[in-house]
């Protein structure tokens, strides 16, 4: 018995170790922390229950049968963070450059069956250089297993991906499908095709950086929601941004106590919107002032600054936030923003979170660039998933709603639960001064008289009234008492239960 005990804790000292010390030495001289230390900070302490940490490849082919070092690369199982159950796998990059084999694959797709059946959370901490090529087919069955796996997961169960080094080729498929993707800046990146396969056939000479890394990814292809310093400070905001999640769609978002008043009055917000309507303010701030605490989680802050999306928690409780960004394009939507607003608000539907959408839009961006690039799919894209979203909908609308964007950003015609606005709010089929020149097209020589009628047309239609008399806003309130009656709206729609009609799937304009 003694014996066996020995080859026992041998064999976990042997996994432990991954490619041994001078790799893991390797890893912290690239700012990168090993595997295991990885799981170590991500989750609480002494909760890590490790799964199949003796499997061992099973290729004979190109002298791989003389290496077989335990765990084949990724450290898979479960733990919590701050209390709640995680599955989590990570990438082992000092074993065969973290490549994908068969049997690694199996043992993340071991991991995903499990959190399906109990309802937990999946993070994947990527650093991997790929399918494993002396595997052949069999590494690339190995993914495409994974990916399948992330398909039948979706909507089920949150899944994150945290990028942590090199992913590329097929490998960068499963992080596209889960909710969210993080990067850590200078020691990761993603891309379909690297930089030599690039300049081979398109003549480009282009960095890993450029092509793939955390700034391309989070500012221009809006690939990844967010990028951090290093592995350190990533995964300590992974802890955080978990703890704003259900466990699963089966469950409500966690509950976290607040000192913060929901009937807190915040008389600053009186003075938020400039006399001048075509003077920006910045949304962000309104969405800080009613957040407890003013917490706000934001994704995709360099990307399609023209709308804000994020997570804050109204008296404890998660919900997710949709602003029009004034400071931005005028806040006016455009082919970047319908998508990631579109992916956020169908992310809270599948996870019970509620939406607060806060609206100062003065229509859809206009130009030829626009058009080509299919702003009439894409807006769609934002009108279906608003439609479609049977979670509690609070809306406000602080100043401009034109047009379809009106329409678009959850209002009382899209099956919007409460739909406030504020005094200086101006919902209309567009501004005045256009309306006016199409209206009044014959006067148009004459400045006095467009004049006139402009402010004509802006005391008749550009305030919230007309809408009010409709029941197309509940109500007018005073932007110091926004927070006040979020909270209550969100209190009274705890309970709402709406179905959509019975089909296998709607067909998104994709």
């Amino acid at each position: 018995m003694h014996d066996i005990i020995r080859q026992l804790e041998e064999k976990r000292q042997l996994a432990r170790l991954g490619g041994g010390k001078a790799r893991i030495e390797s890893q912290h001289k690239k700012g990168k922390l090993s595997a295991r230390e990885r799981i170590e900070l991500l989750l609480d302490p002494d909760s890590f229950e490790e799964w199949d940490m003796f499997v061992e490849h099973r290729c004979n082919d190109f002298g791989m049968e003389k290496q077989t070092p335990p765990g084949d690369g990724v450290v898979t199982g479960h733990g919590t963070v701050n209390g709640r159950l995680i599955f989590v796998f990570s990438q082992d990059f000092t074993v065969f450059g973290g490549s994908l084999s068969e049997s690694h694959a199996e043992k993340i797709c071991k991991i995903m069956d499990q959190a399906l059946k109990v309802g937990a959370p999946v993070i994947g901490l990527n650093d991997s250089g790929g399918a494993r090529i002396q595997e052949g087919v069999s590494s690339l069955a190995g993914y495409a297993e994974v990916f399948q796996r992330n398909v039948l997961a979706s909507g089920v169960v949150p899944q994150i991906s945290m990028i942590m080094g090199p992913c590329a080729g097929g490998a960068v498929y499963s992080p596209a499908m889960t909710d969210f993707i993080f990067m850590v800046k200078d020691t990761s990146y993603m891309f379909v095709t690297g930089p030599d396969v690039v300049k081979t056939v398109t003549h480009e000479e282009v960095t890993h950086e450029e092509l793939g890394g955390a700034m391309t990814h989070t500012s221009k292809s809006g690939v990844a929601d967010k990028a951090f310093e290093n592995d350190a400070e990533a995964l300590l905001q992974l802890r955080r941004f978990i703890d704003f999640l259900p466990a699963s769609n089966r469950e409500k978002p966690p509950v976290r106590p607040t000192p913060d008043s929901p009937t807190r009055i915040e008389e600053s917000l009186d003075t938020l919107i400039p006399d001048n309507t075509n003077k920006p303010y910045d949304m962000r701030e309104l969405v800080e002032k009613v957040a407890d605490e003013g917490e706000f989680f934001e994704l995709q802050s360099a990307y399609a600054g023209n709308i804000l999306t994020g997570f804050i928690r109204m008296e404890g409780s998660t919900v997710g936030v949709v602003a029009n960004q004034p400071m931005v394009l005028a806040g006016c939507l455009d082919i970047d923003s319908s998508k990631k607003a579109a992916r956020f608000v169908r992310f809270c539907d599948c996870f019970n979170i509620p939406i607060l959408t806060l609206v100062d839009v003065p229509g859809f961006l206009p130009g030829t660039s626009q058009e080509f690039g299919g702003i009439i799919k894409h807006g769609a894209k934002l009108l279906y998933a608003y439609a479609e979203a049977t979670v509690p909908k609070v809306t406000v609308i602080t100043r401009k709603a034109y047009g379809g964007a009106y329409d678009v950003m959850s209002s009382k015609h899209l099956r919007g639960d409460v739909n406030f606005a504020w005094p200086s709010a101006e919902i209309a089929v567009m501004g005045p001064k256009g309306a006016v020149e199409i209206i009044f097209r014959k006067d148009l020589g004459n400045n006095k008289k467009i004049a006139d009628r402009t402010e004509e047309y802006r005391k008749r239609f550009a305030n919230p009234f007309i809408a009010g008399n409709r029941g197309f806003i509940d109500d007018v309130i005073m932007p110091r008492n926004t927070r006040v009656r979020i909270c209550r709206s969100l209190r009274m729609l705890a309970g709402k239960k709406l179905e959509n009609p019975w089909k296998k799937h709607g067909n998104i304009p994709l």
